[in-house]
């Protein structure tokens, strides 16, 4: 069994996607009676290929092969945000677009994406405890 694998990495990754997406949600939520504002939204998939794109970047600097890269180590790149797909009939008379009940929706599942993560990673920090204490908790 490896002791530290890409694990604990990826939930990094995923926990700091879904906070950048709450904030995104909670910001549709503040504007929801903001004139012509359309919601944004944050693609989970398409940020984690990006983070793990810069992971492999990272490891890649740690083992000397990219000198330009080095300059970037330790930089947190928040995740592209995009303008949420328009729904069909959506749009108040203001010109907003944004569904209340579905950004709320969002919201709620996003949360508990994240809370699902966290835990993740604490029973991963606990297992790798377990280890180092020899077992003796």
């Amino acid at each position: 069994m490896k002791l530290f694998d890409h694990t604990l990495g990826r939930l990094e990754n995923a926990l700091d996607v879904r906070l950048s997406r709450q904030n995104v949600l909670s910001g549709n939520i503040a504007n929801v009676d903001t004139p012509n504002y359309r919601p944004k939204d944050i693609d989970f998939s398409a940020a984690m290929k990006s983070a793990e794109q810069r992971s492999h970047t990272s490891a890649l600097m740690a083992s000397g092969e990219s000198s330009f890269a080095a300059s970037t180590a330790g930089v947190r790149e928040e995740p592209p945000v995009e303008d949420a797909p328009a729904l069909a009939g959506s749009g108040g008379l203001d010109g907003n677009a944004v569904d209340l009940d579905r950004t709320m929706v969002a919201l709620a599942e996003n949360a508990l994406q994240y809370s699902a993560a966290a835990r993740s990673a604490s029973k991963k920090l606990a297992m790798l405890r377990y280890v180092v204490s020899d077992g003796n908790s």
